[in-house]
């Protein structure tokens, strides 16, 4: 998703959550993002642990696996199973710094600050709270 400076503009103007809303519509259309649903395992976990602590995890895997500037495996860091939070990361673009990029105009090659990996991680659990109710 490549903006075009008016566009970015009325982003940066616009809430957080309206933001993340419009994320995942993008999302959506992409035929490989929208094909990651949650799985029996996953949606257990979700249940057994609760809402705060599968947050407190995502936001545990952003510091590690995307904060870096140069997260190691950088591309192929992220599973695609065994945990809710890895699959909303690929769902949500949110799996590399490459898709952070693309998707979220997060740019490469320096830390994420406190606000994106914040960012990051509402929009991952959004995810997941909008799969749990499918």
């Amino acid at each position: 998703m490549f903006l075009n400076e008016n566009f970015r503009d009325i982003i940066q103007t616009m809430s957080r959550e309206m933001k993340i809303k419009m994320r995942l519509k993008a999302l959506s259309t992409s035929a490989f993002r929208s094909k990651f649903h949650l799985k029996e395992k996953e949606i257990d976990i979700v249940k057994d642990r609760g809402l705060d602590v599968v947050k407190r995890h995502a936001i545990e895997f952003i510091d590690v696996r995307l904060a870096p500037a140069f997260p190691k495996k950088d591309g192929k860091q992220t599973p695609f199973r065994n945990h809710p939070v890895f699959i909303a990361q690929h769902a949500t673009g949110t799996c590399c710094r490459s898709c952070l990029s693309k998707w979220h105009e997060i740019p490469r090659g320096r830390e994420l600050t406190g606000g994106e990996v914040e960012f990051v991680a509402e929009i991952i659990m959004e995810w997941i709270n909008r799969d749990m109710k499918v």
